[in-house]
């Protein structure tokens, strides 16, 4: 579920259970309920699940310069593809080894499939004779805030993700 702050801003994904936790305890309205018309039922009462929801309180998200690396989000940076071969990524693999003073940085990180991640070992790629397929940088722009998991897809979602891609 799609999460808005007061003002229409998307704010994150929060799971279905804390969206309902957030509705039924009036802290959040249902903006577009699922496309598909689900339904979720207690002993007295019928809610229909949302795709879309507003807090109805506005929540001031205090500025980051840098968007955080989270293996979610290097995943997402990187297509889930392996930066050394371009097979399908498992792991996440500093470019210089952290043993050999490499950083914990967007720019020395690497998706990386468990094959190429185990040749590599603690090597650089100098010595193994390897190149990037893509140089690896931080992302940029406020849609990389709403990484909470998988991207979603739902078209509910275009208007509000839309606006702040651009």
């Amino acid at each position: 579920m799609l999460l808005l702050n007061a003002s229409y801003e998307p704010l994150t994904t929060v799971p279905l259970r804390r969206a309902i936790l957030l509705v039924l305890r009036e802290k959040a309205e249902v903006v577009h309920g699922d496309t598909e018309g689900a339904v979720l039922h207690s002993a007295t009462t019928a809610l229909s699940v949302p795709s879309v929801i507003r807090l109805r309180r506005y929540i001031r998200v205090p500025y980051r310069r840098r968007v955080p690396l989270t293996r979610v989000a290097l995943m997402r940076r990187d297509g889930n593809h392996c930066g050394y071969c371009g097979r399908r990524a498992e792991t996440i693999d500093h470019v210089i080894p952290r043993s050999r003073g490499g950083a914990h940085v967007w720019e020395n990180v690497v998706a990386s499939c468990k094959a190429c991640n185990h040749r590599k070992a603690d090597r650089l790629l100098d010595e193994i004779g390897w190149t990037l397929k893509v140089t690896p940088k931080v992302p940029r722009g406020l849609h990389w805030r709403l990484i909470n998991g998988e991207h979603h897809g739902d078209p509910q979602w275009a208007p509000y993700v839309a606006r702040v891609a651009a």
